[in-house]
């Protein structure tokens, strides 16, 4: 029976995507987007668990926000059906955050759960893992070697001196990461759980909440493809929306993160091309799922 693949409406960024099984999730956003404390975590964790089928197909989760959700996903997959974890995403999202979890601090997380192998991070341009922003980051998964960067044109020598220089590889096109990664990992025949944050993408091709990279649909299609049949579980966020929080705290925690409201004039138009992006990618995954 194929799996039926989700929209978590939580931002209204999803409302015109077919296909998917929508859930209105709407009163939740200003205490889920971006991050929350580990009590609201869990209650909305609660809410969210009887509305999805045990295996959904791909699910989209709205804008990059709300990238944490994927440790819901992960959390929710049974041990014994353990998976490796391709994340494409223009930051690490293993940053340190003491009041909970939220979208750039949730790899961590992830890398602590029994049904995670090890997590790869593809795609990463974000100044994140330059040597300013180093101890930023959570370095005990990577020494761990739960979790390794693929990242694009960043300075990351710094790893090499800490005896990282495995876990965080450095290249020069988006074409010479993948050959890389599919000559590693996509070689391999266990399970894996594909999550992508469209602000991988070069902002040409879309826009998003964040900074952005430098990937292809193009280039994205190839990773999937080189992955079918593999493909237990994934999701898609990245969707631009515009929101503005109710609480001070959140404000400036955005503020902080560099995010900008994009121009009113320009997201209509932004969201429709994100639409087309979208159905393209929902065909790709949903040919390449296990």
């Amino acid at each position: 029976m194929p799996q039926i693949p989700i929209a978590l409406d939580l931002d209204g960024s999803l409302r015109k995507l077919e296909g998917v099984q929508r859930l209105d999730l709407s009163a939740w956003q200003e205490r889920i987007r971006f991050g929350c404390g580990w009590r609201t975590w869990h209650a909305f964790s609660r809410v969210l668990e009887p509305l999805l089928p045990p295996e959904p197909g791909p699910v989209f989760l709205g804008s990059g926000d709300f990238h944490h959700l994927t440790y819901f996903l992960l959390a929710r997959r049974p041990v014994d059906d353990p998976v490796e974890v391709i994340v494409l995403d223009n930051h690490p999202d293993n940053m340190r955050f003491p009041f909970g979890i939220h979208c750039g601090s949730w790899v961590a997380h992830a890398a602590r759960l029994p049904s995670v192998t090890r997590i790869h991070v593809l795609g990463i341009t974000s100044a994140d893992v330059s040597l300013p922003h180093a101890w930023e980051n959570r370095l005990s998964p990577l020494y761990r070697g739960k979790v390794r960067y693929w990242t694009l044109g960043v300075a990351v020598g710094w790893a090499r001196y800490l005896g990282l220089g495995a876990a965080v590889r450095a290249f020069d096109s988006v074409a010479s990461l993948c050959e890389a990664f599919l000559d590693t990992v996509g070689r391999g025949r266990d399970p894996v759980y594909f999550s992508l944050d469209k602000d991988v993408l070069d902002p040409a091709v879309v826009r998003t909440n964040w900074d952005q990279g430098r990937f292809t649909v193009e280039a994205i299609g190839t990773l999937i493809r080189g992955l079918s049949g593999r493909i237990a579980g994934s999701d898609v966020t990245g969707e631009v929306s515009s929101y503005r929080y109710r609480s001070g705290w959140k404000r400036l925690l955005s503020a902080l993160d560099g995010q900008e409201t994009p121009p009113a004039q320009e997201l209509a138009r932004w969201q429709d091309r994100q639409l087309a992006v979208d159905r393209t990618l929902l065909a790709l995954l949903q040919g390449a799922a296990r």
